[in-house]
């Protein structure tokens, strides 16, 4: 490969409600411990709730032998309120008793699709290699009240750890001794880049060039084994050739050094040349997977909690953790780089010779190289496999549906709605990922987004006997039942969040579980098929999300004023499931809906 030309990069240069945000200078954390705590609901309401989100799924007699079990579980002194008792004594001892029942680090898939979500960013302005390279926190607020900022605290040199059964994550930016360094990958190959000088200010833009230029013409090689291709492994795969590779004094430095980086920035090579029609599907992918072994796959740590991805022909974009932070988080700090690169300035740089980016450097034992290559196959199974397509829907936005007092999201719901039954014929298990961070340490809730008025709208607009008056009157009650499913999420009234914490409740204690637990019924309400997300962005950010099982839909939007972007993602091999196909009904939903407004 040439020769790159940092500097060319200067002169070119899952409910998810929008959050107002407030500068605060070094007080991200400000309000931090004035949050409240997320509580722990009442047994009674979570049962009641349960059973009516069972109704569009199950006939008249399985309700009634669900109900029964739901009654032995109320029972005094029965299990379920020994389990709910221990679940309140773990909520009065933690901070957030949700986020330590979340399978986040338990889940053994493959961290790639299954996992990380990606940011697609707008094409920069270079085609090419020579354009390549080249403590103020908003503090966020929903309805007046601050969120939870912990995650922003923790986004920046911080890393998933693979571990037998279960990972971990260590978060190094608030140690006595914080890294002054990202990880840089190029060609495959890692090495470690000092970004501030010695007197503690960041390098300039052109330093920064000046460095890049270093490691550019110094990762030439091309024989080096590609171990960043090994995070995208299974998670007990990685665990074993992890335990193995840290063994060797060599490779335990290198690894430790990523792990405290603060970010890692992957400069890629070209991908093939497509259509423009074709760009921005296939700049997704290549955030998502780096496009397989043959392309930039192992030029990655997929571990990483960020990850910024910049391609020799203008692709641009991020990979993130889900592990470590969320979708609205990665994507506020996108809107947030995007824009400081707007305003980026060119400023006199210091005399002071800057020191050698420092290459890492592994040795690799047979049987690491033979996992190596097991991994080569596995993200190449997964490149083929995943698909997505994407709707920019122009037609209408927020805007319209305000006029029509509607709430734009749950509206946008009803239409998913809509579309997902077309498609299949039938009514599946969903839920729209909720923002729980009015908690202290809160992450995502899940609000079921299937309902029985969502049912009777469904089957009312697709029956031509039906006046619009009254498909209109479905879609409102609809839509009023999703707002109050929200609203009761938000305000920590999971039904799901709740039955997680007593199931975990059950296994710690070695407690039998439970037949509610284990009923079928249970299933047809929690074994979601379809995954949604509202992901808003100010800097024309796509969000993408690949399906968090195989089985499943993953749709993340952005609506705005007069317009909305979906992505929608599914395995192909599953057979039962196609992203285009749901996309075109979404988008056929969207119009036919607009119709009876």
């Amino acid at each position: 490969m040439g020769m790159v030309n940092p500097c060319a990069l200067v002169s070119s240069c899952h409910l998810m409600k929008t959050v107002s945000r407030t500068w605060v200078n070094g007080r991200c954390l400000t309000y931090q411990q004035a949050l409240p705590t997320q509580p722990v609901p009442t047994l009674q309401h979570t049962c009641e709730r349960y059973l009516i989100l069972l109704e569009p799924f199950v006939e008249v007699d399985e309700l009634k032998r669900t109900k029964q079990l739901v009654q032995e579980f109320l029972k005094p002194g029965g299990v379920g309120e020994k389990l709910q008792k221990g679940l309140e004594r773990k909520a009065h001892n933690t901070d957030n008793w949700v986020s330590l029942t979340t399978d986040y680090l338990d889940n053994r898939l493959p961290v790639v699709a299954y996992s990380n979500n990606s940011g697609s960013f707008p094409r920069m302005d270079f085609r090419d290699e020579e354009g390549q390279i080249s403590e103020a926190l908003p503090a966020d607020y929903l309805g007046g009240k601050p969120l939870c900022m912990k995650q922003y605290s923790q986004m920046l040199s911080s890393c998933r750890i693979p571990g037998l059964e279960t990972d971990s994550v260590v978060f190094h930016g608030k140690t006595s001794y914080p890294s002054r360094c990202i990880t840089l990958a190029y060609n495959s190959q890692f090495f470690m880049l000092e970004v501030y000088n010695s007197d503690g200010s960041p390098l300039t833009v052109h330093q920064l060039c000046v460095q890049l230029e270093r490691i550019c013409s110094s990762s030439l090689e091309t024989s080096t084994e590609p171990v960043g291709i090994l995070t995208s492994l299974n998670r007990d795969s990685w665990s074993k050739c992890y335990d193995r590779l840290i063994q060797d004094k060599t490779n335990k430095e290198a690894l430790s050094a990523i792990q405290r980086s603060i970010c890692v920035v992957c400069l890629d090579k070209a991908m093939p040349q497509v259509p423009d029609d074709m760009y921005t599907r296939c700049n997704v992918l290549q955030m998502m997977h780096g496009g397989g072994s043959q392309w930039n796959s192992a030029n990655r740590w997929f571990d990483k909690s960020l990850q910024f991805i910049i391609g020799e022909d203008g692709a641009f974009g991020n990979n993130v953790s889900h592990s470590c932070l969320d979708g609205t988080i990665g994507m506020a700090l996108t809107d947030y780089v995007l824009a400081s690169i707007k305003k980026l300035e060119i400023m006199e740089s210091s005399t002071v010779p800057l020191p050698t980016p420092q290459k890492l450097h592994f040795n690799i034992t047979a049987d690491i190289k033979k996992a190596i290559e097991e991994a080569k196959r596995s993200i190449d199974k997964i490149v083929q496999d995943l698909d997505f397509s994407i709707l920019s829907f122009n037609h209408y936005g927020k805007n319209f549906l305000k006029a029509n007092k509607m709430s734009p999201d749950a509206f946008i719901q009803m239409a998913i709605q809509l579309a997902y039954y077309r498609v299949h014929r039938q009514h599946c298990a969903s839920y729209e990922a909720a923002s729980m961070r009015l908690f202290r340490q809160g992450r995502v809730g899940e609000i079921p987004s299937t309902s029985s008025a969502s049912v009777a709208f469904v089957m009312a607009f697709n029956d031509p006997n039906k006046k619009n008056t009254e498909k209109v009157d479905l879609l409102r009650k609809a839509i009023e039942v999703h707002k109050w499913n929200t609203n009761m999420e938000i305000s920590g009234q999971t039904v799901f969040g709740h039955f997680l914490g007593l199931q975990h409740q059950a296994t710690e204690k070695n407690i039998p579980m439970p037949d509610i637990f284990t009923d079928a019924s249970f299933d047809k309400v929690f074994d979601y098929r379809l995954a949604t997300s509202q992901v808003p962005s100010k800097s024309g950010c796509l969000p993408c999300a690949g399906p968090y099982q195989y089985k499943t839909y993953d749709i993340c939007y952005t609506l705005l004023k007069d317009d909305m972007t979906f992505v929608v993602s599914a395995f192909k091999t599953n057979t039962e499931n196609n992203s285009e196909e749901l996309k075109k009904a979404v988008e056929d939903a969207l119009l036919d809906m607009r119709t009876i407004l």
